[in-house]
């Protein structure tokens, strides 16, 4: 049961983070008054990095058995403080409860690994007015970031296929290289609403059944990427008849 209540009191704090950046992005929200128009509409990138686990396997290491994790992203940019990201994402994970300070009915020894697919929409909130040139819009080159998103993910381990709604929320920072050339390093944490996304041999892993609302899968994920600005706004048109 140790490792029960280390898993609970784990949630309970994710939980609370989830809450404080829901709470804190809608207040910055207000901040969206005033914004300056960003030079392009869209952006496409992609990043490469690490992914981790956090459920009946692992209660505590996020990247005790860390997978690989590809993204591929397509933004739309409204103006230099926030943009809306669709994300593709596959990562791998894995976990073993060997090892773990609780015992296991039998004192059985459970290990995974699956494979997760993840498609998600993320709204991001620049902490500066990002972008470069335009001086007198006080653009800065550089900017830290907050994201919060909504998605559904799919998992395949030993055959066996697992879905759920996920809840990805982290922090990164973006760097412009050139105008339209980006740079960034992102960090998150993803709740699911599942307790399968590490195979379905590890569900109610001590025998105590779990609620959809109760599932205690989290998938943590460091990535560094590049993008790439196109669709440049026209700032004055003219008509010609």
């Amino acid at each position: 049961m140790t490792a029960n209540r280390n898993i609970t009191g784990m949630s309970c704090k994710a939980m609370r983070a989830a809450r404080f950046v829901c709470v804190l992005l809608l207040v910055l929200a207000y901040g969206r008054v005033g914004a300056q128009e960003a030079k392009y509409k869209f952006d496409v990138g992609a990043s490469l990095g690490m992914s981790g686990y956090i459920g009946d396997a692992n209660s505590g290491n996020i990247f005790k058995k860390p997978g690989f994790e590809a993204d591929a992203s397509f933004r739309y940019l409204p103006d230099t403080r926030w943009a809306v990201r669709g994300v593709f994402s596959t990562f791998g994970l894995s976990g073993s409860t060997e090892g773990m300070a609780n015992y296991l009915p039998g004192d059985a020894v459970y290990t995974f690994t699956s494979q997760v697919y993840e498609l998600s929409v993320h709204g991001e909130f620049n902490f500066f007015p990002y972008g470069i040139g335009e001086t007198y819009k006080r653009l800065r080159r550089w900017s830290p970031y907050l994201t919060l998103g909504l998605g559904g993910a799919m998992s395949s381990s030993g055959g066996k296929i697992a879905g759920t709604f996920t809840i990805p929320m982290g922090m990164g920072v973006k760097f412009k290289l050139t105008e339209r050339i980006n740079l960034m390093a992102e960090f998150t944490m993803t709740k699911t609403f599942s307790d399968k996304m590490d195979g379905q041999q590890l569900n109610d892993l001590n025998l105590i059944k779990t609620a959809f609302y109760k599932g205690t899968d989290w998938i943590s994920r460091l990535n560094v990427g590049i993008s790439f600005e196109f669709g440049e706004r026209c700032e004055t048109c003219h008509y010609v008849d």
